[in-house]
């Protein structure tokens, strides 16, 4: 499949979705021709300039393109069904939002895998964030990244793998389901969105790309393990074989599946991303170049991701001592590291003192190590 970056005269498309027996009516400004169907989109190429407009769900999402930039202006309304908000895992209700992004109309592989919250927006203006703050605690010093889709701890996910910020932001965390179907042209890769970075994002119907992640071998460890939101506690096992429950259940092994370790690949001389059904779901990391605009927040915010900003610099010793160090010592224990840091701090630290320091810091840095998952 050869991916037109150019798109040549544009459509104007009016389609009528049949959808809980009423329609809803989109449309799709690509030029000035018009053309009504029924139950299809007929634009085959999201790459130029176009307006997706739904009275029925209230999405309005434009894309112009400028330059060398791709720019798109959106409420992040879904425009599709979405399952009930508030719900028992999740109690935020979905509202418009006020969203600009800039992606780089040409965009520069590197080949660094580059970790990210929010890896990329689909075509109708939701942003993709696969991961979760939610945090497993345990009494032992162990400290689990809680998985969106598992069976554990209900979140809240719709029919959609989607479920609802505290800011009225509707996300993915995992393979969209009416966006797939909305957009779906017939073909196996169906064009779904674009990450950070400029790359397109797909999803192939026939799961014909294979993850390169697995399970680990082995147990976790925990004891007098819990998870909390401000709506409930409850006391959690961590015993037993990694099943997926968190993410560092998962290891990335090179050429074990089909897709890299930003779950991206090379298919017909132009690189993308691949949204699957198994781990890692949405990319975790980028392999282009992209420009991190915000600092991050640093500390477990509970029920998801709390409005946390999507584009993040790495945090200095100085912000990770004012957060973590509770005794004073200028040190970091595996005790006092929390999130991503204490998932990761046996890597860190690497002269195995049970302290990460200012210098391991910096070279975990450099070894671009931020992604969740653990690389075998």
């Amino acid at each position: 499949m050869v991916i037109n970056q150019n798109l040549g005269l544009g459509l104007l498309v009016l389609l009528l979705l049949s959808c809980n027996s009423h329609k809803a009516e989109y449309a799709h400004y690509h030029g000035g021709v018009a053309h009504a169907h029924e139950m299809s989109q007929d634009i085959k190429d999201y790459f130029g300039a176009y307006t997706l407009d739904s009275e029925a769900y209230g999405t309005k999402t434009t894309v112009t393109i400028k330059g060398n930039q791709r720019i798109m202006t959106t409420n992040s309304l879904p425009d599709h069904q979405t399952g009930e908000f508030p719900n028992q895992g999740n109690p935020n209700s979905i509202s418009s939002q006020r969203k600009t992004y800039v992606f780089p109309l040409n965009p520069k592989y590197t080949g660094e895998a580059k970790w990210v919250r929010e890896p990329g927006v689909a075509l109708n203006g939701v942003k993709f964030e696969p991961g979760t703050a939610e945090v497993v605690v345990c009494d032992s010093g162990e400290n689990y990244r809680v998985e969106a889709l598992q069976d554990v701890i209900d979140l809240g996910l719709d029919f959609n793998h989607a479920h609802v910020q505290p800011t009225g932001a509707y996300h993915y965390h995992g393979s969209p389901t009416s966006l797939i179907e909305n957009f779906d042209t017939g073909e196996d890769l169906v064009h779904i969105g674009f990450a950070h970075d400029g790359f397109p994002m797909y999803y192939s119907k026939s799961a014909k790309y294979r993850s390169s992640y697995r399970p680990i071998s082995g147990t976790r460890e925990g004891e007098d393990c819990s998870y909390e939101n401000p709506m409930q506690r409850m006391d959690i096992s961590v015993g037993g074989h990694h099943d997926g429950t968190f993410t560092s259940d998962f290891e990335y092994v090179e050429e074990y599946g089909d897709l890299d370790e930003c779950n991206g690949m090379t298919i017909d001389g132009n690189y993308m991303y691949l949204v699957t059904k198994e781990f890692p779901y949405v990319s975790r990391c980028l392999m282009g170049e992209y420009e991190e605009m915000h600092r991050p927040q640093l500390g477990n915010t509970r029920m998801d991701d709390r409005a946390r900003p999507s584009r993040r610099h790495t945090p200095s010793f100085a912000d990770l001592l004012q957060e973590m160090d509770t005794n004073n010592d200028k040190k970091i224990s595996k005790r006092e590291a929390k999130g991503t840091l204490n998932d990761f701090f046996d890597r860190i630290d690497r002269n195995k003192d049970g302290f990460i320091s200012e210098a391991e810091i910096k070279d975990a840095s450099r070894r671009n190590r931020q992604d969740p998952p653990r690389r075998g």
